[in-house]
């Protein structure tokens, strides 16, 4: 795409759709460190008002950041996930054409303690599966879910079982669970040390603390808590 010198459309405009396409198309991959304004000037023989133009609206725009001594590069892709419906991880990925994945960090069936038989709706001490998940896509780390699931709803629910389909399609097929509702609730966070292994950031770095309260009906038959990078994810409600 080469800039055209026409009155209706200004040159800094075209020059911001130029990197927009290549980072869009990969060219320019996340982290990329962009050329310089001077780089910019003579690749696409322009000068530099009009290329600090087009930077500046990359930056308001979200595609880009600056490190203070270092340069621009190009911001990491975010999923945007509209909170009309109920969704699963698994599909979202699908529709964004990516390839998710699951890890099993941990799988143990426990005794409710106070909190989890409330979230549940439980008597404590009764049976619990504890599911602790590494979600990933293209093989990068996404979020840590723990999931508990009642033991009486989902009887010899397994590892194996885990690893050979999504968690909500063995719901389906094999516990024939009709999912009536969810509710979220969303707080803001800091990944902590932990987190930070698990997720490949840095400790500290900000992300989304999510939990789940899924329902057949008036049964309460998942609760779910997880930890989504800020970096990868943004939420968006409509109102009407």
């Amino acid at each position: 795409m080469d800039i055209k010198r026409s009155k209706g459309i200004a040159l800094y405009h075209q020059l911001e759709k130029i990197l927009i396409n290549l980072i869009n198309n990969d060219h320019l991959k996340e982290n990329d460190k962009l050329p310089s304004e001077r780089e910019l000037c003579e690749t696409y023989n322009v000068s530099r008002t009009t290329a600090r133009q087009a930077v500046a609206e990359l930056e308001k725009k979200g595609y880009i950041y600056k490190v203070h001594g270092k340069g621009t590069f190009v911001s990491p892709k975010v999923y945007k996930q509209q909170l009309l419906k109920f969704y699963s991880f698994t599909e979202e990925m699908k529709k964004l054409n990516k390839v998710p994945s699951s890890k099993i960090l941990s799988f143990n069936l426990i005794d409710a303690d106070e909190i989890i038989a409330s979230k549940l709706k439980l008597n404590e001490n009764l049976k619990v599966y504890k599911i602790t998940r590494l979600r990933l896509a293209e093989n990068e780390p996404m979020m840590v879910e723990i999931t508990y699931l009642p033991e009486t709803r989902f009887k010899n629910l397994s590892v194996s079982l885990l690893k050979k389909e999504p968690m909500y399609d063995i719901f389906r097929e094999k516990y024939n669970v009709n999912i009536t509702k969810a509710i979220e609730s969303f707080k803001p966070i800091l990944i902590d040390k932990v987190e930070a292994i698990q997720l490949e950031v840095k400790q500290g770095t900000a992300a989304m603390n999510i939990e789940r309260i899924t329902f057949e009906n008036l049964e309460v038959i998942e609760y779910t808590t997880s930890i989504a990078r800020g970096d990868k994810f943004e939420y968006t409600v409509s109102l009407e």
